[in-house]
């Protein structure tokens, strides 16, 4: 039998959907893969409806269906101040997952380098790799999980093609603030380099914590390459309705990686999907206020375990410290609770590039109902250290 690609050897298959069927089959409370456990808005479930009745059923236009799309530049546009041409300036895809799939492979030639922050989510080193192109680690250390400014200009000297910045941050939680994007914005124009930016969780920040599109930013729209979806902030993460957002020469490149890669996002998605694109600004933040609450609620709820952890300032993910526990890693931390204390999350260490053995993340898109069970289950790893 013919060698598989090399290329596919540094890494293995998803952790998050691996702990996903292992909750499955211990009959765990899944808070690994973070999925919403809610219905999407009511509106939108009855425009798919009509959308199913329509004239839907076929290829849309490979880059997105028109009204898809101009709703979609409507809606940056309120959030980010951007005015953005429908036909020049999107692409829709087959969720973020794809989408950060296309922006690598538009930026990248094999033998580039790419900026990672660590932690990440896992799969940005997977596509970067199989972009062709090279990691470059810069660390977020904890518990505040900051950069050092010095650590990543020397990345940058290493002269990346581009850097990838998660914001909200998944798994640390971490919203950078404006001051951190203009200084990683900065080194990408010094170096010329693109930012290719992830912001599915945009409109899930806390307190005083603000999300800032680096794009809308002074001279960054032309090098920022940012890929998004409707997956969190509608609770859809089946529809699989993500976009890429660049410079109309950058779209022009990444049209035909979306091409060959998926030809195109479900039309009657696309269409019903234009319904939640049009929602008042009320409804995004009832959306902040409502994962505020499953925070509190779940922050409560895991501290009864006595053990450390993280409180995030955005997105919807806490990192639980289990080292206490004594297990040898915390894979056998993370299958140990899932099968004993019946609540899954995901070891730490497939997040980070360092040799962190501490943390198993857990998810709170539950409802509270949920998350007060979990919280029971959990409370009981305090009998444990």
């Amino acid at each position: 039998m013919p060698a598989t690609a090399k290329r596919l050897h540094g890494f293995t298959e998803s952790v998050i959907r691996g702990m996903t069927r292992l909750a499955n089959a211990h009959g765990a409370i899944n808070l690994a893969q973070g999925f919403p456990d809610g219905m999407p808005p009511q509106p939108m479930v009855e425009a798919l409806g009509a959308a199913a009745r329509g004239p839907f059923h076929q290829y849309a236009i490979t880059w997105g269906a028109p009204r898809f799309r101009e709703a979609l530049a409507r809606k940056i546009g309120r959030f980010t101040g951007l005015e953005l041409d429908a036909e020049r300036h999107l692409v829709v895809t087959c969720g973020s997952t794809e989408a950060m799939m296309v922006a690598l492979m538009t930026a990248c030639d094999p033998g580039d380098r790419v900026v990672i922050f660590s932690p990440f989510y896992e799969n940005y080193v997977a596509d970067t790799i199989l972009s062709g192109a090279e990691p470059i680690f810069v660390p977020l250390r904890a518990p505040d999980f900051r950069y050092d400014a010095a650590e990543l200009a020397r990345a940058f000297e290493q002269k990346p093609k581009a850097v990838v910045v998660c914001n909200p941050s998944n798994p640390s939680g971490r919203v950078f603030t404006r001051e951190e994007l203009m200084e990683i914005g900065a080194l990408a124009q010094k170096h010329d380099a693109f930012v290719i930016t992830d912001e599915v969780y945009e409109h899930i920040v806390y307190g005083e914590h603000r999300h800032t599109a680096m794009a809308a930013l002074p001279g960054m729209f032309e090098r920022t390459i940012t890929c998004n979806s409707l997956s969190k902030t509608y609770s859809a993460t089946g529809w699989r309705l993500g976009y890429v957002q660049a410079a109309p020469e950058v779209i022009a490149e990444a049209r035909k990686v979306h091409d060959f890669l998926t030809v195109g996002a479900a039309t009657p998605l696309q269409e019903a999907a234009v319904t939640a694109l049009e929602f008042p600004d009320e409804y995004y933040s009832g959306l902040a206020q409502s994962y505020a609450h499953k925070r509190e609620v779940f922050l409560e709820e895991i501290a009864r375990t006595g053990l450390a952890f993280t409180e995030p300032e955005g997105a919807y993910f806490v990192l639980l410290d289990v080292s206490p526990l004594g297990h040898a890693s915390d894979l056998a931390a993370a299958e140990w609770i899932t099968r004993e204390i019946g609540v899954a999350g995901v070891p730490g260490s497939s997040f980070f590039r360092e040799p962190e053995q501490r943390y198993v993340r857990f998810h709170f898109a539950k409802g509270e109902e949920v998350l007060r069970g979990a919280g029971e289950r959990l409370a009981r790893l305090r009998g444990y250290h």
